[in-house]
């Protein structure tokens, strides 16, 4: 699924990507940062104590956006990160360096760290700092056979609207053996189909309410 993409500007100032033949964006045209912040930082990451180690699986590496903020929150907080983020389709590097996430997240003096997480190699664990390390893993959703690795996935897979093979039972079973147990998944998404594959799976599911433009999204916990 090579598509074409477009750099575009969302409503916060940040920038995304578009895909025209799907009409499908990466990130809220709401604004991607504020999305972020919201599904992954306020409603994942901040459960977890200060000064803790975590393994964070991301489902949609893409503009490693969530990578770079989640980075940004660690080093603040002496949270120490095992990142692991599943891109079956990555950016070219002309794509990356239109992003303006550096600029518009004030991050000036983490640039490079930005740079590295694009261009390190993949399928190979990197350090970014003593509190982050990060593997980007070129593979389909479907192929992860991590178990009870994880505790917190950001699921930020294209909406079920163009791609619902990866909202199903099917993935969803793959997430649930991957966490640990009362590990967290936290998505953007809140259809009720989506809900009810995550019950069905066995996680318990919460309904909180959405970034900017969205009314609600999910958390989702097993037990």
């Amino acid at each position: 699924m090579i598509l074409h993409r477009e750099i575009i500007i969302t409503a916060d100032g940040s920038s995304s990507i578009y895909l025209p033949d799907l009409d499908e964006s990466y990130h809220s045209k709401h604004g991607a940062i504020q999305e972020s912040y919201h599904v992954f930082i306020k409603s994942g990451l901040n459960l977890f104590k200060n000064d803790s180690k975590i393994s964070i699986l991301e489902i949609g590496f893409g503009t490693g956006l969530n990578c770079f903020i989640s980075f940004l929150e660690t080093q603040q907080r002496n949270l120490k990160v095992d990142y692991i983020g599943v891109e079956a389709y990555p950016l070219r590097m002309e794509e990356v360096q239109q992003l303006n996430y550096v600029k518009e997240l004030n991050a000036n003096k983490e640039a490079k760290i930005f740079d590295k997480i694009h261009n390190i190699p993949w399928n190979e664990k990197e350090n970014l700092s003593k509190f982050f390390s990060l593997t980007k893993r070129k593979q389909f959703f479907n192929e992860i056979d991590d178990k009870n690795k994880f505790h917190l996935i950001y699921f930020d897979a294209f909406g079920a609207r163009v791609q619902p093979e990866l909202w199903t039972e099917t993935i969803f079973k793959i997430m649930f053996d991957s966490l640990k147990m009362d590990g967290i998944l936290v998505t953007y998404a809140a259809k009720g189909s989506v809900r009810r594959a995550m019950l069905a799976v066995g996680f318990s599911v919460e309904k909180l309410p959405g970034p900017p433009g969205k009314r609600e999204m999910l958390r989702a916990r097993k037990h």
